[in-house]
């Protein structure tokens, strides 16, 4: 054996970012985010832990990289949902809606990986100015902007939501400032930031079901399900009616 041969023997591996996500990506294909440690992508490249520390300082680390990485994924899928609408706020919408359970049913590991862990409410927060966040402000945005949305009245708002949906309102303007969303902020009051969040609970929650197989009973075709939900939100929100 040559010395040169026993030298590259002796060398470790070459280990890139690429590698690491990639590896990371299968692994929570397989075996979901539990799946996803250092010490199994190390494995897996053939390389001890430690290599893995000059690209990330920890798991977490590692995480949130492929997090933002699955937000962009879904923001480039919702684009292309839209991309060929007309320019029909309620339509863009619906098709938002309808997008984002197409991908949370086609990936459900990282479905679970970006919707379904625990994170500090803050965080989800400050989460509307990242790509996928701004996509559904600004379709909530334009709808804000073409309809008279039936929002609920101040005084009909649980006195103990006030302060936390408040607290929301704020975030809200302030990523709208930060990243330049075109925006009625002035339609933004208290019964439109009630109508988001009660909008979103409804669209995750039915989407999370789903993807998980909790629906109450098993339906043959879960799709009408959700749609009657969407048009139930559309006539409820006024959004089903021209303007005019």
């Amino acid at each position: 054996m040559t010395a040169e041969r026993t030298r590259t023997r002796g060398r470790a591996p070459t280990v890139t970012d690429p590698d690491i996500r990639r590896v990371a990506r299968t692994l929570l294909a397989t075996n979901g985010p539990d799946g996803v440690t250092l010490r199994a992508i190390a494995r897996e490249l053939g390389v001890t832990a430690p290599a893995l520390y000059r690209h990330y300082a920890s798991r977490d680390e590692l995480v949130e990289r492929l997090r933002l990485e699955f937000c962009a994924d879904l923001a480039a899928f919702l684009s292309a949902e839209i991309d060929q609408l007309p320019d029909d706020s309620a339509a863009q919408f619906l098709a938002i809606c309808r997008g984002f359970r197409r991908w949370a049913l086609a990936n459900p590991r990282e479905f679970t990986l970006v919707f379904a862990a625990p994170s500090d409410q803050r965080t989800i927060m400050r989460r509307f100015d990242e790509p996928f966040g701004r996509i559904f402000l600004a379709a909530a945005g334009r709808l804000l902007a073409g309809f008279d949305i039936a929002t609920p009245p101040g005084d009909t708002i649980p006195a103990e939501l006030r302060d936390d949906l408040l607290d929301f309102q704020t975030e809200l303007l302030t990523v709208l400032s930060e990243t330049g969303q075109k925006f009625p902020a002035e339609k933004l009051d208290l019964g439109a930031t009630y109508l988001m969040v009660q909008t979103w609970a409804r669209l995750f929650g039915h989407v999370t079901l789903e993807v998980f197989g909790n629906y109450p009973i098993p339906f043959a075709s879960p799709e009408i399900m959700f749609d009657a939900m969407l048009a139930d939100l559309a006539h409820s929100a006024g959004f089903d009616r021209p303007t005019g």
